[in-house]
């Protein structure tokens, strides 16, 4: 008797749920965190013209609204600042739904490819550099997750599934299926603000940079779109299928900033690659209507691409860079460093995680002294027989870290490069010479898909000057 009493209760509260009317956008559930200090929305659907009331439980306030005809309904509340756990109710006359642990803090968009898909637990023979010691230390109620399923469509969608559902605290088991990029930028910045920190994962793996635009926004490119919209292409390469799918369901979420892991799919069109990346940041920027928030990106890690000598990838390298310079409140990390050769996936997440929250610390955080910049090349001269080369954001002198630095080369104006022989001077000067070039007219340092080194070039902070040329040859 009490068994059949048990499964009537639970065929009705089945079904009381299959007649639900309030339904809220898959991007806000339980254990989400919320923008501080800001306007925040709710949205999503209920029977049409209906009236519904929020109240969130961190001071008490109560919103009211009506969905429109079609049953679409939003509403706004003021956040303060971090904290929580906190209750959120959404109400009507006949119906109420609650999300509980809410938390207060600033929330991060991470996407791009396969590198900020990369889980914890690696892929197969692709593993995390300390995996194991990531996963042991990474019980934390103050980081939360969420990982957004593969969608791509071909008009922009009202929402997306959660990959593993809705939000997750940061635990062993909920990390090792999470982007390891973006739950280690999250572990640095929670770790040094001590507030709570959201970190949503929009990546799929291979995906161009054209596939994240909308289509108002490709239209400027006529000769990218050309080459991107072919339907038999993977849906990743596909223009805007991925803004559509990934992005334009997120776009009433408030956000701090977002963080960017992409380039390796773009490879071939490097030359548009820098007004695309700039087209995206402002197209992002403009439909998530919340000003110019940070934007920090990866340079892609040298790799062999088929051949290590070619310069393929380096032209790719190279395009990021330029990207900096057209995108405000923007930031480049280099990874030359941490490349592997026959691995498209470096292991060592953990150094690109917290290059990019050197970024966010000093330009959208506040604390001064931390050194986040990478020494660029700025300029050349010749004195005899010797290039004596100019760089930015230097410090102290540049360095190698103890190591022999083989990846400088020079050239004469046959344009046949050499392998060089580089030194440091007190001036903060790279100094490059070869025999065989007796008047120099341009260097290269690393300059190809994978550089064949023992060391790199750093400034005393220990961040890596980006591979980079003099000249504007083609090959």
């Amino acid at each position: 008797m009490k068994i059949k009493i048990v499964l009537s209760v639970f065929l009705i509260l089945i079904f009381l749920q299959m007649q639900a009317q309030i339904k809220v956008a898959s991007v806000i559930s339980d254990n989400m965190v919320l923008q501080r200090n800001s306007m925040v929305s709710l949205w999503g659907t209920s029977k049409p013209k209906e009236k519904l009331t929020m109240n969130a439980s961190w001071d008490g306030t109560k919103v009211s609204t009506t969905s429109d005809e079609k049953g679409n309904w939003q509403m706004q509340v003021k956040t303060k600042d971090a904290g929580g756990p906190y209750i959120i109710s959404i109400a009507s006359v006949k119906e109420k739904v609650t999300f509980e642990n809410i938390l207060l803090g600033d929330v991060w968009l991470c996407s791009g490819q396969s590198n900020m898909d990369m889980p914890v637990r690696g892929y197969a023979d692709q593993p995390i550099n300390g995996a194991n010691d990531i996963l042991v230390d990474s019980d934390n109620t103050n980081i939360r997750l969420f990982t957004m399923n593969y969608l791509a469509r071909d008009t922009p969608q009202d929402t997306c599934a959660g990959k593993y559902g809705g939000w997750k605290v940061a635990s062993a088991q909920s990390v090792s299926e999470f982007s390891a990029v973006a739950y280690l930028y999250a572990k640095q910045l929670q770790q040094k603000l001590k507030i709570p920190i959201g970190v949503l994962v929009a990546s799929w793996g291979g995906s161009r940079v054209e596939a994240w635009m909308s289509k108002e926004t490709m239209a400027n490119f006529p000769e990218a779109l050309k080459q991107t919209s072919d339907k038999k292409l993977n849906p990743q390469y596909q223009a805007s299928l991925l803004y559509n799918g990934m992005i334009a369901p997120i776009l009433k979420l408030s956000i701090k900033g977002a963080i960017w892991y992409q380039g390796e799919a773009n490879v071939s069109n490097y030359n548009d690659y820098p007004a695309l990346l700039a087209a995206m940041v402002n197209n992002w920027r403009k439909d998530f209507k919340q000003g110019d928030f940070p934007f920090y990106y990866v340079q892609i890690a040298p790799y062999f691409y088929g051949d290590s000598k070619a310069i393929n990838s380096a032209l790719l390298r190279d395009a990021q860079l330029k990207a900096m310079s057209l995108i405000t409140n923007s930031g480049m990390v280099s990874t030359i460093d941490i490349g592997e050769e026959k691995v498209i996936h470096p292991a060592e997440k953990l150094t690109v995680a917290k290059r990019l929250a050197y970024w966010a610390f000093s330009e959208n955080y506040g604390f001064k002294g931390i050194n986040f910049m990478s020494p660029t090349y700025k300029s050349m001269s010749v004195k005899d027989s010797v290039a004596v080369l100019e760089f930015n954001d230097v410090l102290n002198g540049l360095n190698s870290m103890g190591k022999e630095v083989e990846s400088f080369e020079i050239a004469g104006a046959d344009k046949v490069f050499y392998p060089a022989r580089m030194w440091t001077n007190r001036k903060n000067q790279a100094l490059v010479s070869s025999p065989k070039v007796k008047v120099p007219v341009a260097v290269r340092y690393g300059f190809c898909n994978f550089p064949q080194t023992k060391g790199f070039l750093y400034n005393t902070a220990g961040l890596p000057v980006p591979s980079f040329r003099t000249d504007n040859w083609e090959k």
